[in-house]
């Protein structure tokens, strides 16, 4: 692998220069909780086996990590962002308001959601998209009408599952596996129902019944997590008959305390999720700012480290942790090594 001197917009100079008193020379990331612990491996390989310091890395959700890597362009502002769901398009026309208009996105692999639940527990072993929904939007479909989510125990829609309370702990809205969530889980669920039909058949637009479907409701059935996964699994572990969303390498670090849940009749695995089988999966992803490349040292070694093959291949450490592997890898590491920024007119 080679890592050439790279050239350095004039922006970046500027900035950089005008700032010296608390220029650094450590790589700073921050954003997504499913993402973190992959970094934190890269992280620390790196720092192990490059003349860099170790790149500091931070969670705090897919959101508030975009949020910050568009604050601008400067060694007070962060250099990659970790995201667990693609950039928006309002979050591309934040950054390019404050400066960052170059912006490298990086496609890890690929994780599943996967829904658990404590090993001693209630039998939760399977689950269709419509239970989710059932259990946790605002408003479902009763007898033909929508109606203002009646269901309090989980057997009140589905009689193959425990007859217990239904607490269920999600990410919160500033995590990109919530959007996923909501998007593959409880849209679906809605659809499948029927529910999304009897919205737009009362008179809501299209969008507005997506917008209803994936509303969750307020009544404490339903409870966000702003934390990373340890603290869903703590409140797991204290609620015996809790259900949580997790990503599907943490849940295979934590065997020994959770059983998962078959979504469609499929379990989630490495293998379900490459092929597509397992229905609920998403693609990983860090965004670099291209305007730090060159003034931030080692900044392009860690993020073609991150995906060369030695590390994020099928028998790198991060498959062995739990992501799986993307196929078109060998076009990624391509991209970051010509430094490909993405499409400002996305």
């Amino acid at each position: 692998m080679s890592f050439a001197k790279l050239s350095v917009s004039a922006l970046a100079i500027a900035t950089i220069s005008a700032t010296a008193s608390y220029a650094r020379d450590n790589v700073q990331v921050a954003g997504s909780s499913t993402v973190l612990p992959y970094a934190a491996i890269v992280a620390e390989a790196f720092g192990e086996n490059f003349d860099f310091p170790t790149p500091v890395v931070e969670s705090g959700g897919s959101s508030a990590g975009l949020k910050r890597f568009c604050e601008g362009v400067g060694a007070n502002t962060i250099d990659i962002a970790n995201a667990s769901r693609a950039i928006r398009e309002k979050e591309v026309a934040a950054c390019a308001e404050a400066g960052v208009t170059d912006i490298i996105e990086v496609r890890i692999g690929y994780d599943g959601i996967v829904f658990a639940s404590q090993l001693t527990g209630p039998a939760f072993t399977a689950f269709e998209p419509s239970d989710w929904f059932n259990a946790l939007a605002t408003q479902v479909l009763v007898d033909g009408e929508i109606v203002d989510n009646p269901h309090q125990q989980w057997a009140d829609f589905n009689s193959d599952l425990p007859a217990v309370d239904i607490a269920a702990f999600i990410p919160g809205t500033k995590h990109g596996t919530r959007e996923v969530f909501e998007e593959k889980v409880l849209l679906q669920g809605c659809e499948d129902t029927g529910a999304m039909a009897a919205m737009m058949e009362a008179g809501m637009s299209e969008d507005d019944a997506e917008g209803a479907c994936m509303a969750v409701r307020t009544d404490g059935k339903s409870v966000d997590i702003d934390g990373d996964y340890t603290e869903t699994l703590a409140r797991i572990d204290s609620n015996a008959e809790g259900v949580g969303v997790f990503g599907l390498a943490f849940y295979e670090n934590n065997t020994d305390k959770l059983k998962v849940a078959t979504m469609n009749g499929v379990a989630p695995s490495t293998e379900t999720i490459s092929t597509g089988e397992y229905p609920v999966s998403r693609p990983l992803f860090f965004y670099i700012k291209k305007a730090h490349i060159g003034v931030i040292p080692g900044l392009k070694e860690f993020a073609e480290f991150f995906v060369s093959d030695e590390i994020a291949g099928g028998s790198g450490p991060l498959a062995q942790y739990g992501l799986v592997s993307d196929p078109e890898l060998a076009d990624t590491q391509q991209m970051v090594a010509d430094e490909q920024v993405m499409d400002a007119s996305m």
